[in-house]
């Protein structure tokens, strides 16, 4: 983010914050939501007047713009960085979208009761009998009020979802940007129940569906119909809400392949989803209290992994550090050691900050004081000290870089461009683990050691 600075700081402030508003990760993001909110002004759908929806329309126009002005610049990386763009959006079809309307019957719908969805990109050659399954993240809701709203986003109804995307990083078709995956089957579950696809129950108060577990079985059930059943390697991802997700279902996911006849070579990939029970920035622990209302209000409670609810409360056990090390399908760990989303909303969020003396810090690291720092650094050494026992694993993969960062798999500079640990990338450091050419248990020195990071705030 800090490449906008350079632009002018109305275009700083304005992607600042309205990529976090509209959910923005990529370029395609920003087409998606002008479309989007054109069609919504020739339809007048939801009784939204078309005039109502014009300073939306400006303020993305003035966001692309912004993007464009960024990665133009007159210094020359710039115009690599066009000319990268370029090829990855040739390489990189749009996927279609396809609903599990069977499904809905049994109760594996969104929020709002409309269908589940995934889009799949078939895979070809040598890559036909190998899979790769990727839960979509995009946070939480842990009341009424916030879980009726996000049924007005593709976060809660498949009626709003895209009805294609674009695949990137570790999804990509390209063997150039993704060498070791770009041939397999590729799929990519929609996330629109707001638990990490865990919750079983419905709320006969606001009438929302949440019914996360019922998607997650349902969509692995038809996977498995239409021909992942005979795969001979399958790989479980995901980012962020996703990649916690990828935690919480890995050894279920390993279970739909034990009873079967086939050898299948079944393993984990979590992005971001390492999240803390850390303590904040005020002495409490926000994100504890949070995830304790999605816990109760969303039912996850009977679906968390039991040799964790054996011993520990149900929310300590929506928490991965509580998980991981009895994990039993090999499983890898990719963070950033200084998760932005952790930073804004675990650590430091409005609520703990009422002062606002980490308003500056938390959206860009130059200016955190050396205090603020400190704090941070040990937020880095508890995430180290998290994964210990895991890393004794020899079946287990890690890379924790000292990036300011939030979801690398699927972006594709970060996928299998920078950052890189002893001189080995993302892409490469997943791909040696999962085909066993080498172990990788890479954990960077904090702070501000690595120059390879791309550092999003």
């Amino acid at each position: 983010m800090a490449s906008y600075i350079g632009v002018s700081l109305p275009c700083y402030a304005c992607v600042k914050y309205t990529i976090p508003l509209f959910h923005i990760h990529r370029w395609d993001d920003i087409v998606l939501l002008l479309n989007q909110l054109m069609a919504k002004m020739k339809t007048r759908i939801r009784v939204v007047r078309s005039w109502g929806l014009l300073p939306l329309v400006v303020l993305l126009l003035l966001v692309r713009s912004c993007v464009q002005a960024a990665d133009e610049g007159t210094n020359g990386a710039g115009r690599r960085r066009s000319r990268r763009r370029s090829t990855v959006a040739a390489s990189n079809i749009m996927v279609p979208i396809t609903f599990l309307n069977s499904s809905v019957e049994k109760g594996a719908v969104c929020m709002d009761g409309t269908p589940a969805a995934y889009h799949l990109d078939p895979g070809s050659g040598a890559g036909n009998n190998s899979w790769i399954v990727n839960l979509e993240g995009g946070g939480w809701c842990n009341n009424a009020r916030t879980c009726k709203f996000r049924t007005r986003s593709h976060h809660g109804s498949s009626d709003l979802m895209e009805r294609r995307i674009a695949f990137t990083g570790i999804m990509s078709a390209s063997p150039a940007d993704n060498p070791d995956f770009y041939n397999w089957n590729r799929v990519k579950i929609r996330y629109c129940d707001s638990a990490s696809f865990a919750g079983d129950t419905f709320d006969k108060g606001t009438g929302l569906y949440f019914r996360g577990q019922r998607i997650w079985e349902e969509a692995i059930q038809h996977l498995l119909s239409i021909g992942m059943a005979s795969a001979d390697q399958v790989l479980l991802t995901g980012c962020s809400a996703g990649g916690l997700a990828a935690i919480l279902h890995c050894d279920q996911f390993s279970a739909f392949f034990t009873d079967r006849r086939r050898s299948t070579t079944v393993k984990c990939l979590a992005d971001a989803g390492l999240f803390l029970d850390a303590v904040d920035i005020s002495g409490g622990r926000s994100l504890r209290s949070y995830y304790a209302d999605i816990v109760y209000m969303q039912g996850v409670a009977q679906n968390l992994p039991p040799a964790c609810t054996h011993h520990l409360d149900a929310t300590s056990c929506f928490f991965p550090q509580n998980i991981i090390d009895d994990i039993k399908t090999p499983i890898f760990l990719l963070n950033g050691a200084y998760d932005v989303w952790q930073i804004q909303e675990s650590l430091a969020p409005n609520k703990a900050d009422p002062n606002g003396s980490w308003r500056a810090c938390k959206f860009n690291r130059s200016a955190c004081d050396a205090s603020q720092l400190k704090f941070l650094q040990d937020f880095r050494d508890q995430m180290v000290a998290s994964v210990k026992g895991f890393s004794r694993s020899r079946s287990n993969g890690l890379f924790i870089n000292s990036c300011f960062s939030h979801c690398q798999s699927e972006l594709p500079a970060t996928w299998n461009g920078s950052p890189a640990i002893h001189n080995k990338g993302i892409a490469k450091s997943v791909g040696d683990w999962y085909f066993g050419r080498a172990q990788v248990k890479a954990i960077d020195c904090p702070y501000p050691c690595d120059k390879t990071c791309r550092h999003i705030i």
